[in-house]
Parts: structure tokens; sequence; C-alpha cells
């Protein structure tokens, strides 16, 4: 066995008797500056041990191929009815995607922004597929011409009015003139106007009757609006119930829709009928009529990354627009990019990446509105966006943990005088690289071995200091008593 005097000689803290020692004034003094020390720099090592640190790096786009790209938006056009307001995605690779409406929700605004009712036109407009009679052979005027000045009292006077509201310069408006004249005039045949009075056939010209045509929000020609007296004739000092028709429009479809509407009209001449019982209510080809010219477009579309367009315009396949009346100001309330992050998630990246987050939203509470007492008429507003994508992930061990990742973007907006009908346009440009922020963890053992070093370090320097200043004053003690050296 080993002895015990020999284990005692390998001894690194040997020890010094009590009473050899000799505690100073200037040495207590020293032990508690070095105290303090100690603390103070515990305080910062562990301070920075729990900070967290990142790296940032510019690298290629790692996203996978075929990965699409979510854009969410809410925006307003005080101008543009929901009744045609379409939103178009194209790309460079040839993808053209139009009137998207699955994830789509329009709702009726007033100048104030505000909604004025439920979702408008949560589906499709119907197609349709007869533009009028195959027979282009003339037909002479059976309908009814309205002005503003009669169009009221003949909207009271009738429990149905069929309007078509109509250009003459429209090519669908001329396809459709000759089955409403014809349509007009059998329905004057069998609900005569002098002994029924249930329905009239009229129209407008909105080339002379602007007025009163932007008093019924018709963006589009032709618009068939069918006005009938409701419940509500009472109660809104006369306003009428009134949508718009989709159907077919050849001869034989309008006077079946019209015969439908009249079916549910009880025969009483010149009586208002003060309840609509139909069950017609709900017919794909008749839809509730804008009641507001304005309308807000919300919800989110999926698109490649690459280059392309998001665009909001006036769409129909059976209309016509008057290019100089379309107006596309809107008022941006949301407009991003990428996965919605939730609060926690956005909390985690501000800690991780403070700086990161202001540029996500970036067109956010934006306005773009057209005057056209400006005379500025045909004008299309293009949105150049260029999208970064920003990678944050965490190092633990010697593998990559992906957290989450944020898409920021510049935006660059113009107005442009277009010769078709104007549009909102939004060009997006994603960027081939990326940003990548990692987060770097701190080992727990460099946080021992600095807490050792600073525990002694602070006591080596101590000691020195407190020997300097021992010897010190016993130097000065012997200059002052006269000693030699």
């Amino acid at each position: 066995m080993v002895s015990t005097s020999k284990l005692k000689s390998v001894d690194f803290y040997r020890k010094i008797p009590r009473d050899l020692t000799e505690a100073s004034l200037s040495g207590a003094g020293l032990s508690i500056i070095a105290a303090l020390s100690m603390v103070f720099l515990f305080g910062m090592e562990l301070n920075d041990y729990m900070t967290v640190s990142t790296s940032t790096s510019v690298v290629v786009d790692r996203s996978p191929d075929g990965e699409f790209l979510r854009i969410d938006f809410n925006i307003s056009f005080p101008s543009l009815s929901c009744e045609f307001a379409s939103v178009d995605v194209s790309d460079i690779l040839g993808t053209n995607r139009l009137n998207i409406t699955k994830t789509i929700r329009k709702f009726s605004i007033d100048p104030n922004l505000m909604p004025t009712g439920s979702e408008y036109h949560p589906g499709p407009i119907p197609i349709v597929s007869k533009h009028g009679d195959d027979l282009e052979e003339q037909e002479g005027d059976g309908s009814f011409s309205l002005t503003a000045a009669n169009f009221d009292h003949h909207a009271h006077k009738h429990a149905i009015l069929a309007v078509n509201f109509y250009a003459p310069w429209c090519y669908w408006s001329n396809r459709l003139k000759p089955s409403w004249e014809r349509t007009a005039k059998i329905i004057s045949e069998r609900y005569d106007l002098e002994v029924d009075g249930r329905i009239l056939i009229a129209k407008v010209d909105c080339t002379e009757q602007l007025t009163l045509c932007r008093r019924h929000h018709i963006q589009g020609y032709p618009s068939i609006r069918i006005f009938r007296k409701g419940s509500d004739v009472r109660e809104d000092h006369g306003h009428h119930d009134h949508e718009s028709y989709y159907g077919e429009r050849d001869t034989d479809s309008l006077v079946a829709a019209m015969e439908t509407l009249v079916a549910s009209i009880p025969k009483a001449p010149h009586e208002l009928a003060l309840e609509d019982k139909s069950k017609q209510q709900n017919d794909s080809v008749k839809r509730p009529a804008p009641s507001t010219s304005g309308c807000r477009v919300e919800g989110f579309v999926r698109v490649k990354k690459v280059p392309g367009n998001l665009i909001i315009s006036a769409r129909s396949g059976a209309h016509s627009f008057d290019a100089s009346l379309i107006n596309v100001s809107h008022v941006i309330s949301h407009f991003s990019f990428g996965k919605k992050l939730s609060q926690r998630m956005h909390s985690e990246m501000k800690r991780l990446s403070p700086y990161l987050g202001g540029s996500h939203d970036r067109l956010a509470g934006h306005s773009y509105v057209i005057s056209h007492d400006d005379n500025k008429e045909n004008v299309t507003i293009e949105h150049y966006l260029q999208l970064v994508k920003t990678e944050i992930v965490s190092r633990k061990s010697s593998q990559e943990l992906k957290l989450f990742e944020e898409h920021e973007y510049t935006a660059h907006s113009s107005l442009v005088h277009s010769l078709s009908i104007p549009v909102a346009k939004f060009h997006f440009e994603p960027s081939p690289m990326q940003v990548l922020v990692t987060e770097n963890r701190k080992s727990f053992s460099h946080f021992i071995t600095n807490l050792c070093a600073i525990t002694g370090g602070v006591f080596t320097v101590a000691g020195i200091l407190d020997s300097i200043l021992h010897n010190t004053m016993r130097l000065v003690k012997k200059v002052e008593l006269g000693k030699q050296f």
C-alpha cells in the first residue's frame, strides 16, 4: 500500500500554518474587490451564454423544385364592382389562371370601404353560350326605352321590370338586341300592359343615360337587371330588390325566364306585389345585383416560385367594358408572401433576428387612388415586387433544424396609361438567392471553462496586486525609518 506520506508529497496545494500567515487591511480590501469582480464577470459570462448568437449568410435558394408560393391579400376597390372583379394569375412558364374563385372572397363596400352586406358571388358566374338568336334578321323595337326621368315611375308601376343596360358600340349588346326585342314583343302580347301590367321589358342606352347607369352600378354591357317589388318597398321608401341575369340570351331562354318571374306574381292589374315567394332566387342564372360600385377582394392564391403577375381587373366573357369608365383605384390592407406565422413563431423570429419582419407586409396601408376628374382615364396601376426568402435554422450538435421561413419584399409602384381595360397588376419576382440565418448554440463546456478562467484569473491578479502593494508599503516604512537596503 502507498503510504500516507507519499500521497502528501504530490499535494499541489500545500498548506501554510495559520499562525505563520499575516492578515492585512489592504489584503482584505483586495479580497472584497476580487470577490465583487468575480460575481460581475460571472454575470456577464452567464448573460453571454444565455444570449442567442446568430450568423447570417447569403446562399442559393434551397426551395425544392415544384414548391408553390402562397400570396395572401386584402384589397379594397372603391370603383370596381364585385359583379366583374376577377383575380387572375400568370407566370413566365406559361401558367395562366383566370377568374380564381375557390380561395377568393368578395364583399361589396361603400365609399368608406365598409362592407354593405354578406359575401358577394361565392361561386363563378355561369358561362353564357347563347348570346342571341342564330338568325340575326332585323327586329323592330319591342322593348320600352327608359331614361333617368321616367325610370322610377315605371319601376314603381310594374311588379317586375326587366331592363337591358346596353351600349350601341358593344358587340355583345348588338348580339342580344334581336332576341331582346322579340322577347319584349312576346311578353307584351301575353301580358298586356293595359290589362295585366305585371311585367315590363325595357332598355337603357348607357351612352345617353350615363348618370342612370352609374346609379345602378353598370360597368359591363349588356347588363340585364331584374327589378321586382319586395317587402322592402314600404320600409326603404320605394327601394326595389333587383338582381342580375346571367342566363342564356336567346329568345326562348329569355321568354322562359320572364314567364318564371311572372308566375310568382298574383294576377291583379296594377297591384303591387308586396312579397315574392318564388323559389327561383337560387337559380344559378340570377344573382343579386351589386348594391354599390365598390368591392373588397380578399383571400389567397398559390403560384410557382418564378416571376409572374397577380392581376385584378374587370373580366367577363359575355360583356363589354368602356375602358374610360373603369377605375382600378385601390387601398391595400394586406399583401404578403409565404405562410402566415403564428404569434408564437413571430415572437421566436423577433428573438432570433429582431431586424426581420419589417418588410413582410410592405404594401399594407398604402392607397392608390385615381380621380377621373383629373382627366386620368385608362390608367393601369402596376406594382413591381422583388421578393427575398429568409430561412431561420437552429444548429443542434452537428444537425441543422429548420425553424421557419419568412418572405420579405421591396415594392415600387407606378401609374401607366393603357389602351386596353385598366387593371391592378402586381408583378412579383422571387430572388434566386436567399438569406440564411443560423442560430449558433454555445457549448456548456465552453461556459464552464470560462468560469474557471475568470475565477483563477481574478484570484491570481488579486494576489499579484496584493504582493506588490504589500512590498511597496514595507519599502515605504523602511524608508521612513531610515533603514539602508
